[in-house]
């Protein structure tokens, strides 16, 4: 295993700088049919001989029960806690070691939309063949002991009740619930109602969920398309075909119109500091102004030091020492944030600036010179976004659950190139309204 070690660490020196040096030469998206309908993309490369692989399911925790809330980022977890494996069990711990044996990882995580399972390995058929097969496990056969699953409740537990002692996180849960409102992504998991989830739910929304209908295969490294079809082949078949009818979730309603006194919400905390979001609904991924939103909030506060929002709430006024704004889309929900921390006596203050350059940004957009240098970066920063195969497998995952092109990688900088400062006036007009944006301080008493 050592002289393994080596060997992948000499190769990848000899490879990365020829990499790199054809980061700008976007590799194809391939897609490639299963006979069950499902759906599977590949991305060849041969700089290294390894293999990332992932499944993405329609499980995210937005399919919580409203009195469950956990439910899915538990189901997940489980996953790689023991397995029904060759007529036998391997629990936790010989799961882990039958991977790290062939010096592979499988991982699982659940987001608010969907669940992902990643592998990765050696493309060398006597390693990536049992790789595949514990992934199939891990997929379609967790035990779900019971045993294991209170042990990882109390787990949880205990990161929500340290959770709740950090004004960080009870700033996001409270911005979450004021954001989506009635959307199901509005609850985040308490003490209550992870001690409320059963090993009977986990089967069923292991059962319900986890079937072929609803997973992608995304596959990037060294393999070809023939092997690349027999590898999700066998990960989407290892799943039940089709399942009981899952409840249609509702649009997510844009955030409302409210009145200047109910727009901000103020939640005591013993810190020195009190904690800042500001945000509403926005856009989804596929939306036609993406790149105009994307472009426009470099410029507004995700382009770190260089932005309109670090110039104005640190550089002149020194109120925080960074602050951000970002659009977070997905398939079917979305939301614009800023944010910042500030000393507790100036905090009113710090929210004024936040909404007045935000407010301002809305009408009147970038200058010539910001939305220069904006495209400038994003343009020359692209390779740095391709330059590994995680990295690749990250933009091919977006790609795909989102129900992007498969060339978009292929137009992302003509596309960044054609934004203009119109584009973007009317976008974040479009998209973004001050009286729409709620604000949520958590702090010391303002």
């Amino acid at each position: 295993m050592l002289n393994f070690f080596k060997y992948l660490k000499g190769v990848i020196a000899i490879t990365g700088f020829m990499w790199f040096a054809n980061a700008y030469a976007v590799l194809p998206i391939q897609e490639i049919s299963l006979t069950n309908g499902s759906k599977a993309y590949l991305i060849q490369t041969s700089s290294i001989p390894m293999i990332d692989i992932e499944v993405s399911i329609d499980a995210g925790s937005r399919y919580d029960p409203k009195d469950k809330s956990g439910l899915a980022a538990l189901t997940a977890a489980l996953l790689t806690r023991g397995i029904e494996w060759r007529g036998g069990i391997l629990n936790e711990a010989l799961q882990a070691d039958a991977i790290a044996e062939l010096g592979a990882s499988i991982t699982a995580s659940s987001s608010g939309e969907r669940t992902i399972v990643r592998a990765r390995t050696l493309s060398k058929p006597e390693i990536l063949e049992p790789l595949l097969d514990l992934m199939v496990a891990t997929l379609a056969k967790p035990v779900f002991d019971s045993h294991v699953i209170d042990r990882e409740k109390q787990r949880i537990i205990a990161a929500v009740r340290e959770g709740d002692t950090k004004p960080e996180v009870v700033l996001q849960k409270t911005f979450r619930n004021k954001v989506f409102a009635n959307y199901p992504l509005s609850q985040s998991p308490t003490v209550e109602s992870v001690t409320l989830i059963s090993q009977v739910d986990i089967k069923s929304f292991h059962h319900d969920f986890y079937r072929q209908d609803r997973v992608i295969v995304n596959i990037v490294g060294d393999v070809s398309q023939t092997k690349a079809h027999e590898i999700a082949q066998k990960l989407v078949t290892s799943l039940p075909s089709t399942g009981p009818q899952i409840t249609p979730l509702p649009p997510l309603a844009r955030s409302p119109i409210a009145p200047e006194s109910e727009r901000v919400v103020r939640v005591p905390f013993q810190t020195q500091q009190t904690h800042i979001a500001m945000g509403m609904t926005a856009i989804t991924r596929d939306n036609p102004d993406y790149f105009h939103l994307l472009v426009g909030n470099y410029v507004l506060g995700g382009g770190g030091f260089v932005s309109r929002l670090v110039g104005e709430v640190r550089d002149k006024r020194g109120f925080a020492y960074s602050v951000f704004s970002y659009f977070q889309p997905g398939r079917d929900t979305g939301t614009f944030e800023a944010g910042l921390q500030t000393r507790n006596d100036q905090a009113n203050q710090a929210l004024e600036v936040l909404q007045a350059t935000i407010s301002r940004f809305i009408e009147e957009g970038p200058t010539d010179s910001e939305l220069a240098a904006a495209k400038s970066n994003l343009i020359n920063g692209f390779p740095l976004r391709l330059d590994s195969n995680r990295k690749l497998l990250d933009n091919l995952s977006s790609i795909t659950w989102n129900k992007l092109p498969l060339d978009t990688l292929d137009v992302w900088t003509q596309q960044v190139a054609a934004v203009r400062k119109e584009g973007i006036r009317n976008a974040f007009k479009r998209h973004l309204d001050m009286r729409r944006m709620i604000s949520v301080l958590v702090g010391g008493t303002q």
